[in-house]
């Protein structure tokens, strides 16, 4: 069963296949192993912070990385395969509390959210005996971790990205499970005060509070998401979830949402129905805006790299629209919404493949991607593209 036409492949009218010179990128710093994201800390200093899978954070500081880490826990995780130090996030307050918190897997290979402070002396060190477990959770397999850690830019809340697991092959769709979901908590409260392993509040408004499904739940039937954003504009969430067999997904959550979406994993995968015992052919199913077909000809899709939707002032051109990408074919992607749906520029292979695990903001909002052991910085055009662009649409079942 389709339920939509998906980028590039199932467009049904004619386009040219225009390849523009849309995006280009300048190399900023090297001598990384295993980088797996990028992100700022918001505290003026323009530093960017590259997070290395075997348990680092490296400091770049004017195009310069710095020789020792600002943080190193590799001695406490788990790390190789979809294991490690995986996501990174700053406190909104940064600049005035120095927090900080780390997603890894740890010598068991559970889930661990922990804060960190920054040390005293030294705003390019971080202090190793300050961490703070926030939340931790059973992993039962060794894949689909997730990983990633971002703070809502309106609400200030901290959102965590959890894959399935690859056990429970319904884990998605438990909402007493905290496995293949978006999470959400406030780490400047405390419900849990008894608890050691739970240093957080569930914030009130979040959609299964008071009803059936864990208080932490923002939305469901997610398979491996293992890269998010937001729009630091808007509001809007941006999951890029990493598929099976067919698809990889591309999904939003505009930010007027209350969440409670679900987006059907196991039971669909992109529109397909999977025919998974337990599921209904009727959804519930939160279609993605994008979703690359593993099987496409002269493709070699097979794992959503979720990116961001530019807001910086270098590039003109790029404002407003969406950049993602696949780890294994290298293709990059632009996409923006509109009264129809959403346009999709196909920008071709911009770094290569197997390269690019992540995307990442600084604190002006440009765009870089971290690929093999280098960062790497996005630039593109100064004015809107006027080639052919193709538009993604739906149709019944």
């Amino acid at each position: 069963m389709k339920k939509y036409l998906f980028v590039v492949c199932l467009i049904t009218t004619p386009v040219l296949w225009a390849q523009p010179a849309f995006l280009d990128t300048e190399d900023v710093a090297g001598g990384f192993t295993g980088p797996i994201s990028v992100t700022h800390a918001g505290d003026g200093s323009d530093r960017l912070f590259v997070t290395q899978q075997g348990g680092q954070i490296k400091v770049v500081d004017g195009g310069v990385h710095l020789p020792t880490a600002f943080l190193d826990i590799s001695s406490s995780i788990t790390s190789g395969g979809e294991r490690g130090l995986l996501g990174l996030a700053f406190h909104p307050n940064y600049a005035s509390n120095g927090y900080f918190y780390v997603n890894y897997t740890d010598l068991n290979g559970d889930t661990v959210i922990e804060r960190y402070s920054v040390s005293a002396g030294d705003p390019n060190i971080a202090d190793p005996a300050s961490g703070l477990i926030i939340l931790t959770f059973a992993q039962p397999f060794g894949a689909h971790n997730g990983g990633d850690l971002n703070f809502g830019p309106l609400d200030g809340y901290l959102y965590i990205s959890s894959g399935d697991g690859s056990g429970d092959p319904m884990a998605s769709q438990d909402l007493d499970s905290l496995l293949g979901k978006m999470l959400r908590i406030d780490v400047d409260g405390d419900d849990f005060p008894g608890d050691t392993q739970r240093n957080y509040a569930i914030p009130p408004d979040n959609p299964y509070v008071g009803v059936t499904g864990a208080d932490e739940v923002w939305v469901s039937g997610l398979r491996n998401p293992w890269r998010f954003s937001f729009d630091r504009v808007t509001g809007d969430l941006f999951i890029g979830d990493v598929g099976e067999d067919t698809w990889e997904e591309f999904n939003h959550v505009a930010a007027t949402s209350n969440g409670g979406e679900n987006f059907g994993w196991p039971c669909f995968e992109g529109g397909d129905f999977s025919g998974v015992g337990g599921c209904d052919i009727n959804g519930p199913n939160e279609l993605p805006f994008a979703a690359l077909e593993h099987d496409q000809p002269g493709s070699n899709y097979c794992t959503a790299v979720g990116g961001y939707r530019y807001r910086g002032v270098e590039y003109g051109g790029l404002t407003g629209w969406y950049l993602f990408t696949d780890w294994c074919d290298g293709d990059f992607f632009a996409a923006r919404q509109t009264t129809q749906g959403w346009e999709v520029h196909n920008m071709g292979e911009l770094i290569g493949g197997f390269a690019v695990t992540s995307m990442g903001e600084d604190e002006a909002g440009e765009l870089y991607a971290v690929a093999w052991s280098g960062l790497l910085k996005i630039t593109g055009p100064t004015s809107a593209p006027d080639d052919v662009i193709f538009l993604t649409g739906f149709e019944s079942p």
